[in-house]
């Protein structure tokens, strides 16, 4: 069967499967996405290791009792301080203990004056359970010996101000991490498109296929090839994210971490459909490698811009700059991410954005497309873009 025999879809369908085959043997595509991973999963270590490193402490203690060792846990729950209580025979028990570092400090209360000991000096949280848990079991026993009933004392009510804020900076640090792994692969993938173009140009190749199929089915299939390998990546990214913070209990709102992964993947099917044109269309216009970059960096400095923009509205998502730049199409996939994190979008705003940039990638691709099919065939330098519109109405 002959190429002009199969239909849009299917010649749509061939390019896209050459551009994952031939990706998937790419070493730069496979090692980028290994360093991805790798570099999510160090951040998820970072953090278990930051979450993980509550204050805590070893006492052993000589002349134990019941009512020391509740009045140690109160103290040390008071001071938010893990307690380890360890039952020591004598003080020369104790001594060892402290000098092998068994124990963080070992409290001698069998006698009338309570002593501490210490390998160097007593740690900030030692001391304060200690003297803090000796302190309240003198005070009830003195009360004891005098009469005087046990006081009860009121459990202090807390309310908190902001009791959902730790769930939203949470969201917040989840969206700021998607929003960097977006933005590199946007990058990334842009670059696969544009430098697919200038080596088809360069090599002559392109001049075979559009032989058999026409320019719109050459970009579409390049866009929608490269597009379901940069989705499938962000999804693994997404899936190892999620799971991870989940299985070592870094988030408290898993639902919440969950839409926050969701939206970036949304926004990054609509920003790659975007810039893949973009930079294909851009790549379109030269003949050598080494021009690539003069055209492309236009709209590399716009995808820096955005991710910059993204990163501020982290920090006050409800700025004249990040409400603006949320909804203008190119900037909004870096910028609105966050700002919904930060539960600061109405849902008409986001219906909004989406809206604004799927008119763009309609404009971008039509008008493109007319540019891709103009400038595809001139492989003798730089193209004008109305040298490009030019020779595709001839």
């Amino acid at each position: 069967m002959s190429g002009r025999e199969l239909g849009s879809a299917a010649l749509v369908r061939l390019v896209a499967g050459r551009e994952i085959s031939a990706r998937l043997r790419d070493k730069n595509f496979i090692v980028s996405s290994v360093v991805i991973l790798v570099v999510l999963i160090g951040l998820l270590g970072f953090q278990v290791a930051v979450s993980s490193g509550g204050e805590s402490t070893r006492i052993g203690v000589v002349g134990s009792s019941a009512g020391l060792e509740r009045a140690l846990e109160a103290q040390g729950d008071a001071l938010d301080v893990d307690v380890s209580i360890v039952d020591l025979a004598d003080e020369a028990a104790a001594r060892t203990a402290v000098e092998a570092d068994e124990v963080d400090g070992a409290l001698l209360a069998g006698g009338a004056e309570p002593e501490l000991l210490v390998r160097q000096s007593a740690g900030g949280s030692l001391s304060a359970v200690v003297q803090g848990a000796v302190g309240q079991l003198a005070v009830s026993e003195q009360l004891a010996e005098a009469g005087v009933p046990a006081l009860e004392v009121p459990e202090v009510a807390v309310t908190a101000l902001e009791p959902d804020a730790d769930a939203d900076g949470q969201r917040v640090v989840a969206a700021i991490i998607g929003v960097g792994i977006l933005y590199g692969l946007l990058i990334m993938f842009g670059q696969f498109v544009a430098q697919g173009v200038v080596e088809e140009k360069a090599s002559r190749v392109v001049e075979l296929l559009l032989a058999t199929m026409r320019p719109w089915h050459l970009l579409a299939g390049k866009i929608l090839g490269l597009g379901l390998l940069g989705l499938a990546q962000i999804v693994l990214v997404a899936v190892v994210g999620v799971a991870g913070a989940l299985t070592f209990d870094i988030v408290d709102v898993p639902g919440e971490l969950i839409g926050t992964a969701v939206s970036v993947v949304a926004w990054f099917v609509l920003g790659y459909a975007f810039y893949a044109a973009v930079f294909a269309v851009a790549a379109s216009l030269v003949s050598r490698q080494e021009d690539l970059g003069s055209v492309l960096t236009p709209t590399t400095l716009v995808l820096v811009a955005a991710f910059v923009v993204g990163l501020q509205a982290a920090s006050d998502p409800t700025s004249a700059l990040a409400v603006v730049t949320s909804y203008v199409p190119g900037l909004s996939p870096l910028v609105m991410p966050v700002r919904q994190a930060a539960g600061e979008v109405a849902a008409w705003e986001v219906a909004l954005s989406v809206a604004l940039m799927v008119v763009a990638i309609v404009a971008v691709v039509r008008l493109g497309g007319r540019i891709y099919a103009g400038a595809l065939l001139r492989t003798s330098g730089k193209t004008k873009l109305r040298e490009a519109l030019a020779a595709e109405r001839a």
